[in-house]
């Protein structure tokens, strides 16, 4: 009796347990599936936003790039406009004021710097235009993401 107490008593709340588990072993597989579908999604998401943010990087680099381009142009239109109209139309005023008369004269360089300026700042802006829009490519495939997120099987 005793034996068979402390086998009964012993086992008995640990068989329970086990034979419950064991017991429900149509549950176990389903728990077992729902923790795999957990795991798999939880790789996947997180592949899925390292990707993204790859993506993200990548076509920040290049836009930043294209931006810097654009900047310097227009940077450069506006020290070479300076740099000209200070330099050049005090000697221009002078050689062209004993023809025609000095203030004639500065009007004249003064005309033909400003074109000169706005030709290169022309230049930088259409430059810039020449952007896309912010993270195009990452914007199109998260929107593809939730597609899929709100119909896996399609």
């Amino acid at each position: 009796m005793s034996g068979a107490h402390a086998s009964g008593g012993g086992t008995a709340p640990g068989a329970a347990t086990t034979g419950t588990t064991a017991g429900l072993g149509a549950e176990a597989p389903r728990e077992r599936s729902l923790g795999e579908i957990v795991g798999s999604i939880t790789t996947e998401l997180s592949t899925l936003v390292r990707q993204e943010i790859t993506l993200a990087k990548t076509e920040l680099r290049q836009d930043a790039k294209t931006a810097g381009k654009g900047a310097g142009l227009l940077a450069g239109a506006g020290v070479a406009g300076h740099l000209f109209l200070i330099a050049l139309t005090g000697l221009i005023v002078i050689a062209l004021g004993g023809l025609i008369g000095y203030g004639w004269a500065a009007l004249i360089v003064t005309v033909v710097w400003g074109i000169v300026a706005a030709v290169l700042a022309k230049s930088g802006q259409k430059a810039l235009k020449q952007i896309p829009p912010p993270l195009e490519k990452t914007t199109e495939t998260l929107k593809e993401d939730a597609q899929w997120a709100k119909h896996p099987t399609s």
